[in-house]
């Protein structure tokens, strides 16, 4: 083996290190430069190298070097390398069998971003939780593939009193904090919950002891940590949504104080009762066992029946909020959005229903493709007329990723003769942009503007300006939550075009049309007629 062979294979890398190992993983041979001496290539010679870089990257790097063949070249991979006893490193690292060095493996690295510190608290990695939840949605979400995870949760008792006592003990909680995020996977999903609470989603085959490295990390700084960890399966059930929607709950239920004296147990039940409750809900979608009531939404102005908004029961529960949040977060919401469009439809066929007008909810995340669209247009396309009695109200409780791709879906859904509306206006920071860049033809005010109306004067400005804005998009607006004569009087005069509220009635089984409602003028209790969209 020659220096120059050695030198092709660099160049061929045209990386920052190479470096040579041999049968058992230990480094020959090293060349180039690294961020610090500690990272020199000197520094790696006669070292097995998967004992140079965190947890988290030993079993990639023993799973790659195992599958290496001669005359081929891995795919990069990240890891993270250890320098001594205070620095960290990101690089990328490629390894190949050159056929005059076989059976020796050639390792080209490459250093990515800036060192860091263990115990530079600023540079250090960050532990808050909605970072580490942030990290774990990467980690968990499709299309990535599946892993056997755990999440860790682990106390280190003694952390917090060490803390005020100066740099010694910042440097102790910075080698702490550290030390778990390179034990994460890909070394960055590791939370702080607490002042000695941390959080961590780990490979299941991993079996680093924590508490023990924990333990260790004080007696070299001088001071007696007492660390307990508890892990649990993160892919029990089989779905990554599914664990991530309980990475959430457990995470949040250790930030409350109900959930902080054993947070892997809080987790436990967290993650069985999501599961539970998935399945009824994906259950009751597939058998329809939901029932739609229908509650009256009037023209202001005449008190003639405009249309219903079909609003969604579940036996045993006062309110289906809680569930529909739980399928936005599971991604479930989608085919339940189609059977209320399916329900909604199959009112409209009865016998007598005249010429009722729907509004269904959808949510964004049902817009983010075209699997909704698709299908109401298919469900609708043997009776063309039934698209002009229905709408399709946006709700915001999950945002919508792509407004260009959604305006096109309901756009869509316009050239076909169903009409567009946004619901609850105001309640959400993404209003104002969804009016701007999405095609409409209502709005709908959030009922939190509108039921304070008679002492807010800032309420009623607000909704004149919204009411000015819309007509000049020519855009129609709805009032919710309207409950005295009085709020629907000041409504008409700022000039909103249609009302919903238990002034002029509550949601029903059966859509009433011909309503009864409080004091109002002889023109407000007009009943009976059902208006036009126009």
């Amino acid at each position: 083996m020659t220096i120059r062979t050695r030198l092709l294979g660099f160049a061929f890398a045209a990386s920052d290190l190479l470096l040579e190992l041999d049968a058992k993983g230990s480094t020959v041979f090293g060349l180039g430069s690294g961020p610090s001496i500690d990272l020199s290539a000197e520094s790696f010679c006669g070292i097995v190298l998967s004992h140079r870089v965190a947890p988290a990257s030993v079993e990639p790097l023993k799973t790659l070097l195992k599958a290496l063949r001669p005359g081929e070249r891995s795919v990069p991979i990240e890891m993270l390398f250890l320098a001594g006893t205070g620095r960290m490193r990101r690089a990328t690292a490629r390894f190949f069998l050159l056929p005059d060095l076989a059976p020796n493996v050639s390792c080209s690295v490459t250093w990515e971003g800036p060192a860091y510190r263990l115990h530079d608290p600023a540079a250090a990695p960050a532990l808050a939780p909605e970072a580490f939840l942030n990290r774990a949605r990467e980690v968990l979400a499709p299309p990535a593939e599946p892993r056997e995870l755990a999440l860790a949760f682990l106390n280190v008792e003694g952390l917090a009193a060490a803390q005020g006592t100066g740099e010694a003990g910042d440097r102790l909680n910075a080698r702490v904090e550290a030390a778990l995020q390179a034990a994460s996977v890909d070394g960055s999903t590791a939370g702080k919950l607490g002042p000695e609470r941390f959080a961590l989603v780990r490979d299941r085959s991993e079996e680093a002891d924590l508490a023990g490295e924990m333990e260790e990390i004080g007696r070299s700084e001088g001071f007696a940590l007492s660390a307990r960890s508890m892990q649990t399966d993160l892919t029990a059930g089989g779905e990554s949504l599914s664990a991530l929607r309980a990475l959430r709950v457990a995470v949040e239920g250790c930030l409350k104080d109900g959930g902080a004296a054993q947070p892997e147990l809080s987790f436990t039940a967290a993650l069985s009762q999501t599961l539970n409750d998935a399945h009824a809900f994906q259950v009751m979608v597939q058998e329809r066992r939901f029932e739609l009531h229908y509650q009256p939404i009037v023209d202001l102005k005449t008190g003639a029946v405009h249309h219903f908004e079909a609003l969604s029961r579940f036996k045993g529960t006062d309110s289906p909020a809680g569930a529909i949040r739980m399928a936005e977060e599971m991604a479930l919401i989608d085919n339940f959005d189609i059977a209320v469009a399916e329900k909604a439809l199959s009112r409209l066929r009865q016998k007598g229903a005249g010429l009722l007008k729907f509004a269904i909810n959808v949510s964004g995340a049902s817009l983010a493709d075209d699997h909704y669209v698709q299908a109401l247009l298919r469900m609708t396309a043997s009776r063309p007329e039934e698209r002009k009695r229905l709408i399709v109200e946006v709700t915001e409780s999950a945002a919508l990723s792509d407004l260009d791709a959604a305006n096109r879906r309901l756009g869509g859904l316009r050239a076909a003769g169903i009409k567009v509306c946004i619901d609850d206006f105001g309640a959400g920071a993404a209003s104002y942009d969804y009016l701007r860049r999405l095609s409409v033809d209502t709005v709908k005010i959030d009922g939190t503007f509108v039921s304070g109306l008679e002492t807010d004067p800032r309420a009623r400005t607000l909704i004149s300006h919204l009411v000015e804005l819309c007509r000049s998009l020519k855009v129609e607006t709805i009032a919710e939550m309207i409950e005295t004569e009085d709020v629907a009087e000041i409504l008409r005069e700022v000039g909103v075009d249609q009302g919903q509220g238990w002034l002029f009635g509550k949601a029903e089984a059966e859509p009433r049309t011909v309503l009864a409602y409080g004091e109002p003028a002889a023109s407000v209790r007009r009943v009976g007629a059902v208006s036009g969209w126009g």
